[in-house]
């Protein structure tokens, strides 16, 4: 091979390898389709217009429009799982530090027990609400205990994370959402 062919060679290398490994690497490896940690609800599901209970009277999730919202469903007992998930919501909404006053907290009761308020104590500023008997709340947002929900400024159910979420991860993604949120 002549001097001038190899040199012919090595620049239609260093021009098109690059394209076609590009290539090569997003069709046979392709890239994750989102960096959120939540899983996004699609379509996501509205809340509930009618009234629920809460100890201070009625409580509409109309109420909290123009607000994030992150909610938790649980029995009125609020057993051990139950304490971690609401602890896991109050670290998190302490740690958004000033963009914390975007966000609520609501622990859903979704069942006939009465939750004890010495337990709640340790959850200042969470409301909680109860669901009238016979009243249907969309799916998942009071029927699953396995998961926390986000409710955007809309009142659109549209995220949630598992109950035994890492916080950080939950962190960084309502961090996310809230700075490229200009409402709420």
């Amino acid at each position: 091979m002549t001097k001038s062919r190899r040199t012919l060679v090595v620049l239609v290398l260093v021009f098109f390898g690059p394209i076609v490994g590009a290539y090569v690497a997003y069709r046979y490896f392709p890239p994750d389709r989102s960096n959120n940690y939540g899983e996004l609800l699609l379509p996501p599901a509205q809340v509930p217009l009618q009234p629920l209970g809460a100890p201070e009277g009625a409580f509409r999730f109309a109420d909290l429009q123009g607000k994030w919202v992150l909610v938790v469903s649980d029995s009125g007992a609020c057993d051990e799982a139950c304490e971690k998930k609401l602890t896991l919501m109050r670290q998190v909404w302490l740690a958004l530090g000033k963009n914390r006053d975007r966000m609520e907290r609501v622990f859903v009761v979704d069942d006939l027990m009465r939750a004890d308020p010495a337990r709640l104590a340790a959850y200042p500023g969470m409301r909680t609400v109860t669901i009238p008997v016979g009243m249907q709340m969309p799916p998942g947002l009071a029927s699953d205990r396995a998961h926390l929900y986000v409710v955007d400024p809309q009142g659109n159910v549209m995220m949630r994370y598992p109950a035994g979420a890492e916080g950080k991860r939950m962190l960084k993604d309502l961090e996310r959402l809230l700075k490229a949120s200009s409402v709420g």
